[in-house]
């Protein structure tokens, strides 16, 4: 996995932005997609889908299916962790989990500040963490990622594939999930309605 050093930034790279799904984008697997991009250079990129949910998983529930946390720890963990949602991050690599976090939480030599503010980490430490009520403030899991080879994200862009914004890191941690496309359309002054009906144009 890349990654990304918020100290050495450069203004030509996307990483801590969002990248938002148009119309035209030609795989419904990132269909109304937001993904915040963790990493972006020269040798490719990497982001995490924050607006599909995983159907029918919960924090509370994945973290006991892992042995993390016991049957009889249910009822905390949905009071402690039932807000933190399981995202489908992406397709690459979709058994393996992801952390998105606020930046009050951190393992060295695991995890990677992204932006100020958030970082990613995915070991299971801070599953076990969160579970404990040592996590970060925020969190949201996401099974897999997405991710593109040299140049190819940049294509996708040229394509009019994807815009890219500022990231809200509000937004990230956002559990309205279902709002999460139309809310940074509105951010970055476009009505989604009018991109929709753009779309259905032959």
């Amino acid at each position: 996995m890349l990654s990304p050093d918020p100290a050495r930034k450069d203004p030509a790279y996307l990483d801590g932005q969002f990248l938002v799904a148009m119309p035209g984008i030609g795989d419904e697997r990132f269909a109304r997609a937001v993904i915040y991009l963790c990493a972006h250079s020269a040798d490719g990129a990497m982001g995490i889908i924050v607006n599909k949910p995983v159907a029918d998983l919960s924090m509370p529930d994945l973290l006991i299916q892992l042995d993390i946390a016991s049957e009889s720890d249910a009822i905390r963990l949905r009071e402690q962790v039932g807000h933190m949602p399981v995202l489908m991050g992406g397709p690459v690599d979709a058994k393996r989990g992801f952390v998105l976090h606020t930046a009050d939480f951190h393992i060295d030599q695991s995890t990677l500040q992204i932006d100020e503010g958030v970082c990613l980490t995915a070991t299971v430490e801070i599953l076990r963490a969160i579970a404990d009520g040592r996590g970060p403030s925020n969190a949201v899991l996401a099974l897999g990622y997405a991710g593109w080879q040299a140049g190819q994200l940049e294509n996708e862009i040229l394509a009019n594939g994807w815009l890219n914004c500022p990231a809200d890191p509000d937004l990230i941690f956002d559990p309205g999930l279902g709002t999460k496309y139309d809310q940074v359309l509105r951010a970055i002054g476009i009505d989604p309605a009018m991109l929709s009906a753009e779309a259905g144009r032959a």
